[in-house]
Formats: C-alpha cells, sequence, structure tokens
C-alpha cells in the first residue's frame, strides 16, 4: 500500500470514529420503555476496532514518514515540519500585512496621526516568496507520498 493510500484511510477512520462517537451519543439514552435505535454496546465495539486499526496506521505512517526521505536527505517528517512552519510564518506575515496596509483616517487636525514603519510592498512579497515555496514543499510530499510503500 502506498503512503498516500494510507493517509487517505487514515482520514477515513477518522471520520467513522467521529460518525461513530455521535451515534453512540443518540443511542445510550432512550425514553423509559423505549429501545435505542442502534445497540450502544455493538457500536462501542466497532468504535474500539476503529481506534485499533488507526493507532496501527498512524503508527505506520509515522515510521514511514521518518524513514522516507527526499534527493536532499530530508525525512517526510521534516519536510512536514518545514510546511507547518511555513504554513504559520505566512499567516502571521499576513496578519502582519493586513495590520500594517490598515489605513486610519483622522477626523480632525487634533487627532495623532499614525504611520506604517515597515515596507507593505516588500512585505507583500516576501508572503508571495514563501507561498511560492509552500506549494513546491507540498507537491514535493504529495509526490513522496504516492511513490513511498507504507512500513
Amino acid at each position: 500500500m502506498k503512503l498516500a493510500e494510507a493517509l487517505s484511510i487514515r482520514k477515513d477512520l477518522q471520520m467513522r470514529i467521529q460518525h461513530l462517537e455521535m451515534r453512540i451519543k443518540n443511542n445510550v439514552k432512550v425514553q423509559e420503555d423505549d429501545e435505542p435505535l442502534e445497540d450502544p454496546h455493538e457500536l462501542m465495539k466497532e468504535l474500539h476496532s476503529c481506534l485499533v486499526q488507526l493507532e496501527e496506521l498512524i503508527g505506520r505512517i509515522n515510521l514511514t514518514n521518518i524513514k522516507t526521505k527526499n534527493e536532499d536527505g530530508l525525512s517526510i517528517t521534516q519536510l512536514m515540519a518545514k510546511k507547518d512552519t511555513l504554513t504559520l510564518r505566512i499567516g502571521i506575515l499576513r496578519n502582519i500585512y493586513n495590520e500594517a496596509s490598515n489605513i486610519l483616517n483622522r477626523y480632525s487636525p487634533t487627532e495623532i496621526r499614525q504611520e506604517c514603519v515597515i515596507d507593505v510592498k516588500q512585505l507583500s512579497k516576501q508572503i508571495d516568496d514563501c507561498s511560492s515555496r509552500l506549494r513546491k514543499l507540498d507537491m514535493e510530499i504529495q509526490g513522496l507520498n504516492f511513490m513511498t510503500e507504507l512500513v
């Protein structure tokens, strides 16, 4: 099985677990003398089975991510860390950009005038550069996911 397929199965299992939780919660209480629509004990067994499968799959995915290296010798785990911090950097820079480009109108000459002390154009270029690097990094990770066999 390819890593990309395992990631898809992991996502499906996570959604199935959430759905099972909801179904269990909907069937643990009934009105007096009524029966639940579904047996919560059977649902709990199914939930347990899904959680066991998820735990095994996550372990295998993590091992695969650690062992799989790109051409530069970086593991998928390291690439994902780069992706996460780059995504965080872009978010922060966009927030700073929005604050810096927000122009406040003065209503009277006595109000204090505010000036932007950073180069907004340069910040915008930095955001674009980071976004481009993020897209390339994401494509590299996706490519590795589709070529790599799950451990």
